[in-house]
């Protein structure tokens, strides 16, 4: 299991965000702050995109390492999604997904977890992804 990283003052500013979305009324639960499964959904998301790209193909969800709610998310605030490929396997990939709410001037980080995704052929089949690039992505 990955530790989460260390608190810092604000979203990494490094990089840009794989996904920024508006958290809306639709998403909340009965007392206003937004389900912990859409914040989830939009983590996969962010998560499957980048591994996609380092796969350069399609690829599953296949785990989630421990999640932990930091703070809560309300309707109207802005929500960015950072990712980090942290490895690659033979089929899997390990992505650190980060994601930081936005209220007005204030950041705070609400979320963090490491998913694992594997990489599947056209019949759905785990394949191979390329070893040739050894960079770390973000």
């Amino acid at each position: 299991m990955t530790a989460p990283a260390p608190p810092r003052d604000g979203p990494p500013a490094d990089r840009q965000p794989m996904i920024r979305v508006i958290a809306m009324p639709a998403d909340t639960n009965p007392s206003g702050d937004i389900f912990g499964g859409w914040l989830m959904a939009q983590m996969d998301l962010a998560g499957g995109s980048a591994a996609q790209r380092r796969a350069r193909g399609r690829v599953a969800t296949v785990g989630v390492e421990a999640m932990s709610f930091l703070a809560p998310v309300r309707v109207g605030d802005e929500v960015s999604i950072y990712t980090e490929v942290l490895g690659v396997g033979r089929s899997s990939l390990r992505i650190r997904v980060e994601a930081w709410r936005r209220h007005l001037d204030e950041n705070r980080r609400v979320t963090e977890a490491v998913f694992t995704f594997v990489a599947l052929d056209a019949e759905g089949r785990p394949r191979p992804v390329d070893q040739a690039e050894h960079r770390t992505e973000r």
